[in-house]
C-alpha cells in the first residue's frame, strides 16, 4: 500500500469572510492510495483553527506512508496512526473508496437522491448580506446560513430576513458571541424565525450557555469533533455539527452520529470549503441528517470535473 499526498488550490467565486477574516482562494489536501493494483483518492480542507495545515497535514500523510511496510492498515485501526483531523479524513475516505471503488458511496448506503442544503451569506455589510441572500433565493434556495461576528447581529440578520422572507434560515456565530449579553441576544432574534444558531461561544466555554432560555436550537460545531466530546455538551447544545475533517473521516462520523442521536441530539451536517471530492464522502450521515450545509463546492468558482449536481437548493444525485 502507497499513500501520496498534494496540495491542491481552488479560487473562490467571490470573497468569503466569517469571523475569523476573509480569503480569496481554498486550499486542500488530495490523497492518493495504491494497494493490490487499486487506487483511490480523497480530500481533505486543512483547518488553521484546528492547528492544521497543509503542510502539517502532507507531513501526517507522509510520515503514516513510511509506515505502511511494517502495518496493515485500515479503516479500524487508523486512529492508532493519526488524530482525528483533516489527514485522518483524507487517508480514511480514500481507504473507504480503495474499498468500494465507484460503488463508493451511492451504492454502498442508502442515500437520498435529493437533499437540501444550505447556501451560505458571508460577512458583509446588512445591504451586502441583504443581496446575496436575495441572488440566493432568486436561485431556489430553500435553507440560508448567515455568517455572523458579534458586531451589527441584529441588523445583519433583520437585513436578510427582509430579503428572504420564505427560507429557513440558519445563524454561524463561529465562537464569536462570548462577550455578549446571550440572553438578551436570543430573545431578540426570536422575532427573525430562525431555525438555528451555531457555535455561539468559543469551545471551552460552552458552559455559558447552560441556563440560558434559547427558544431557537443551539449547534455544538468548533466544540464537537468526535464522540468523545459529546458528554460535556449536553445541556448546551440540541444540535451537533458533523464535519469529517473533524472527525477525522467518515468512519468516525457514523460513530459520532450514532452516539449523538442515542443522547437525543440533532445531527447537522456541514463543511470546509471544498470540492464535491470532499463533499461526496459525508452523504451517507447528510442523508439521514435534520440540517445539512455542503454548499462548499457552490462557493468555488469551478468545481472539479463530474462534481456533484447543486440546483435550486439541492444537491441531486443520480438514480
Amino acid at each position: 500500500m502507497i499513500l501520496s499526498a498534494q496540495h491542491e488550490q481552488f479560487p473562490l467565486a467571490r470573497p468569503f469572510t466569517i469571523s475569523r477574516g476573509t480569503r480569496t482562494h481554498q486550499d486542500v489536501v488530495t490523497v492518493a492510495i495504491e494497494h493490490n493494483d487499486q487506487s483511490a483518492t480523497a480530500e481533505c480542507t486543512p483547518y488553521p483553527r484546528y492547528g492544521e495545515s497543509v503542510e502539517s497535514v502532507i507531513k501526517q500523510i507522509d510520515s503514516l506512508n513510511h509506515q505502511l511496510p511494517e502495518i496493515q492498515l485500515t479503516r479500524a485501526n487508523l486512529p492508532q496512526y493519526l488524530p482525528a483531523g483533516a489527514a485522518r479524513n483524507a487517508v480514511d475516505c480514500a481507504l473507504w473508496r480503495l474499498e468500494y471503488q465507484a460503488a463508493f458511496p451511492l451504492q454502498v448506503f442508502a442515500i437520498k437522491p435529493e437533499i437540501v442544503t444550505a447556501m451560505t451569506v458571508s460577512l458583509d455589510t446588512p445591504q451586502a448580506m441583504a443581496k446575496q441572500a436575495m441572488e440566493l433565493c432568486e436561485l431556489g434556495t430553500k435553507l440560508v446560513k448567515i455568517k455572523l461576528n458579534h458586531e451589527l447581529i441584529i441588523e445583519r440578520v433583520k437585513a436578510v430576513r427582509k430579503s428572504a422572507p420564505d427560507v429557513d434560515i440558519i445563524l454561524d456565530a463561529n465562537e464569536a458571541w462570548g462577550e455578549l449579553d446571550l440572553d438578551k441576544l436570543f430573545k431578540q432574534l426570536t422575532q427573525f424565525n430562525i431555525r438555528m444558531i451555531e457555535q455561539p461561544v468559543p469551545k471551552g466555554m460552552d458552559n455559558k450557555l447552560l441556563g440560558i432560555n434559547h427558544p431557537i436550537a443551539l449547534c455544538a460545531d468548533e466544540s464537537c469533533h468526535t464522540s468523545n466530546d459529546l458528554d460535556n455538551l449536553i445541556g448546551c447544545y440540541e444540535v451537533i455539527n458533523i464535519k469529517l475533517d473533524k472527525t477525522g473521516g467518515l468512519t468516525e462520523a457514523l460513530a459520532l452520529e450514532t452516539k449523538a442521536r442515542a443522547l437525543g441530539f440533532k445531527i447537522m451536517v456541514g463543511c470546509m470549503v471544498g470540492s464535491s471530492l470532499a463533499m461526496e464522502a459525508v452523504l451517507p450521515v447528510a442523508t439521514h441528517a435534520e440540517i445539512v450545509d455542503l454548499d462548499g463546492p457552490v462557493l468555488l468558482k469551478q468545481d472539479r470535473a463530474n462534481g456533484l449536481l447543486y440546483k435550486a437548493g439541492m444537491i441531486h444525485l443520480p438514480l
